[in-house]
């Protein structure tokens, strides 16, 4: 049975790739050669020019927020925007609750 498709990211040159799934290895975007980060099945890229998008994925991959599938529910509740983002950081740190996981809450 083939192996499915999972997206990698290149946050600097804003670019995501589908590749075959399979064992981690250093994967690099052919555009600046760095270390492309994964991103999950279920992931979907926001617009190249939509530079806000593109910093808020970039602190969803940082803190370990991935994209996967889970059944057929799809990856679950992301924030979409830096207004989220900054509540949901703000949250976490007045709780203590891990940044991830206040990210993937749908409510702050």
């Amino acid at each position: 049975m083939p192996a499915g498709k999972t997206s990698y990211v290149c946050l600097p040159c804003r670019a995501s790739y589908k590749q075959p799934y399979g064992p981690e290895r250093a994967r690099v975007c052919p555009g600046c050669a760095r270390e492309l980060v994964h991103a999950g099945s279920a992931f979907a890229p926001p617009p190249r020019r939509d530079t806000a998008g593109w910093r808020v994925l970039g602190v969803l991959l940082r803190a370990g927020v991935g994209f996967h599938k889970s059944c057929c529910g799809g990856p679950g509740y992301r924030p979409r925007g830096t207004r989220e983002v900054r509540a949901r950081a703000r949250a976490a740190r007045r709780s203590g609750v891990p940044l991830a996981t206040a990210l993937v809450r749908g409510e702050v």
